[in-house]
């Protein structure tokens, strides 16, 4: 296994990066909203990909009535995310080779998000198409995938590809979902964010690898929270918004 591909290595390595990050607490809030705004009081979520389990944490303060479920590769996010979200239920789950208890899931979500997962994989139709038996008929697909330059940070992590409007639509068409809309979301500050991390190269990785300690950790810091405070003016929809978020269809 490619050491990108380690997911409980990107866990136990990430985790706090992650939550603080402004860029991942941009689009959880944009993702709440979608998934919120149509959703039923008997709503079943699956959370394909849920990392440490920090969007299903905001899904359940927005949405309390809401079922949770979240599949993940890490053991070390499941447990996180177990912690986190007791009233969620984890499963450590390969989509590819899934264990015997996703059968009680089959036909079970009635919306469903996978959110920063397609970069990672090798074909986003087939995952896609791997998460289909789980989701019920017309269920709500809500996927965000990064747009814009990659940079080394992006390649540290294991990213594949980034994606336009048109690349995304195709990957859903695909695994047989019907295409509502696509947003591109993020202009101008989280374009800025992203100009920011393509700049440091390399280093980032180093600092974060590093836990970004002493004066480079506090500028980190400093810069996330100036950063949070400017998200709150970027452009739910735009050409140049470097965010890509889809609303599709489960097609029968």
């Amino acid at each position: 296994m490619p050491e990108h591909d380690n997911w409980d290595n990107h866990w136990d390595r990430y985790a706090e990066a992650a939550r603080r990050n402004p860029a991942q607490q941009m689009r959880h809030r944009l993702v709440v909203r979608l998934l919120t705004a149509a959703a039923g009081p008997a709503s079943r979520v699956l959370d394909l990909g849920s990392g440490q389990g920090d969007l299903l944490v905001r899904l359940h303060d927005a949405a309390p009535g809401a079922e949770l479920l979240g599949l993940e590769l890490s053991a070390s996010g499941v447990e996180l995310s177990r912690r986190k979200v007791p009233v969620g239920k984890f499963f450590v789950a390969d989509l590819f080779n899934p264990p015997p208890v996703l059968q009680e899931f089959s036909g079970w979500a009635t919306d469903a998000v996978c959110s920063e997962v397609l970069e990672h994989v090798d074909s986003p139709e087939k995952f896609l198409q791997a998460a289909r038996p789980y989701l019920a008929a017309g269920a709500r697909l809500v996927v965000t995938v990064p747009g814009g330059p990659m940079s080394a940070f992006d390649r540290h992590i294991g990213h594949r590809q980034h994606f336009t409007r048109d690349s995304i639509t195709r990957v859903l068409q695909a695994a047989d979902f019907s295409v509502e809309r696509v947003y591109r979301s993020g202009f101008p500050f989280f374009n800025l964010y992203r100009l920011v991390v393509i700049a440091r190269g390399r280093k980032l990785a180093a600092d974060v690898d590093a836990g970004q300690a002493g004066a480079s950790g506090r500028l980190a810091g400093l810069m996330m929270a100036v950063f949070r405070g400017l998200f709150r003016f970027n452009l739910t929809d735009s050409p140049l918004g470097w965010q890509v978020i889809a609303v599709a269809r489960k097609i029968e």
